[in-house]
């Protein structure tokens, strides 16, 4: 039985019209698409894609997609049926499938970067958060990784303490919270910072509560965050369904990244679907990032030479990743039994987790590889530095 105590920490249906040839040849399942999302940017592949039809242009129902306030809920509801495509954290897809045993795969990436460490007005360094409080959104997320990894750079060490329990001032003390909730809790002075999914970071900007002091892309050049997660079960038995999902997603991300502007509309909380609660503002702050420059120039983006986005898209889930994902998230302190972490193989994990057959497909239908700036032989090289 699942069980997530230790993790606390998340249209209109139809098929395209009859004279469509598409949706007339498709004879398999007819499951609906029901996506389960954050109010992050993290969903964007997701929203747009339903929110611009293109699951009907598969050949597909979508039923409206359903919004979660923390993690542990979208996983519930995830094992539960309840939802069956879903936005989650990369990390956290190994604590499901490894640590609580429920078979599901990684088919996709959802974007690149698209996350920071925000602080109190009077942070200037990793130093000033000695013997302070910093909020994740979960333990098993990119944000835990990549903040115990600039902390023990800065001879910061991570614990997590009761509330009213003294902290060493070389300890930074971990909390989970909600991402929703971490702006409120910055304001409040209850917490020093926090690292997490855009546009929390954007919207803190913004309000004059807080400010940027790393973008998470710029420690881990173009990693993965969110990833699109569905049951083993329909990969197998649904392949079809899998592939026209998988195809939509993949046109959305083409999409966006042409579109940026439109996309903030869209997913705010004065688009026409009002997926989210964020106005237009914060969202496109993230999703154009015209403001980039400036943090290269105050020093907040230290890896000039990567030209990167705030947050940026591109579908394919490199094996090369995941393998890195293994090894980091084993020397990373997580609180719950985590001792099925120990005995993971990273090559093995990225075969058995991942399975890229309908991204490739999906990608090579939109015009290949290049359309996102992959190589055209699918691989990388990680690139890491704090």
């Amino acid at each position: 039985m699942l069980r997530l105590s230790a993790l606390t920490g998340a249209g209109a249906a139809g098929l395209l019209r009859a004279g469509d040839a598409r949706a007339q040849a498709f004879k398999g399942d007819d499951q609906p698409v029901k996506i389960g999302y954050l109010p992050i940017t993290d969903a964007t592949p997701l929203l747009v894609a339903h929110g611009r039809n293109l699951f009907q242009e598969e050949g597909l129902k979508a039923e409206a997609p359903r919004l979660f306030r923390s993690w542990a809920q979208i996983v519930e509801a995830f094992v539960a049926g309840q939802v069956n495509v879903i936005h989650l954290l990369s990390p956290a897809t190994l604590w499901v499938r490894y640590g609580s045993k429920f078979p599901a795969k990684v088919v996709s990436w959802n974007h690149v970067n698209g996350s920071g460490l925000t602080v109190a007005p009077d942070v200037q360094s990793l130093a000033d958060l000695g013997g302070r409080t910093v909020a994740i959104p979960f333990w098993y997320s990119i944000h835990n990784i990549l903040l115990q990894d600039v902390l023990r750079n800065a001879g910061l060490t991570a614990v997590t303490r009761t509330r009213g329990a003294a902290i060493g001032p070389k300890e930074v003390n971990l909390v989970v919270l909600a991402p929703a909730e971490m702006v409120s809790a910055l304001a409040g002075k209850s917490i020093a910072g926090y690292i997490v999914a855009e546009p929390f970071n954007a919207a803190a900007e913004i309000a004059g509560v807080g400010k940027v002091l790393r973008f998470s892309g710029d420690i881990w050049r173009d990693h993965a965050c969110c990833v699109t997660f569905l049951a083993e079960r329909d990969v197998a038995d649904k392949p079809e369904w899998t592939q026209r999902v998988t195809n939509a997603l993949v046109k959305a991300q083409k999409w966006t990244l042409s579109n940026r502007l439109q996309t903030a509309q869209l997913l705010s909380n004065s688009g026409p679907g009002k997926y989210t609660p964020h106005n237009q503002q914060s969202l496109a702050k993230v999703l154009a990032a015209t403001d980039y420059s400036d943090y290269e120039k105050t020093g907040v983006v230290r890896n000039k030479g990567w030209h990167q986005r705030r947050i940026d898209f591109q579908p394919y889930p490199y094996p090369s990743y995941t393998e890195r994902l293994v090894r980091a998230i084993q020397t990373t302190k997580i609180e719950g039994n985590d001792d099925f972490l120990k005995g993971l193989d990273p090559a093995f994990v990225a075969r058995d987790l991942v399975d890229d057959r309908f991204v490739r497909k999906a990608i090579e239908s939109v015009g290949g590889p290049s359309v996102f700036g992959i190589p055209a032989n699918y691989r990388r090289q990680e690139v890491f530095a704090i």
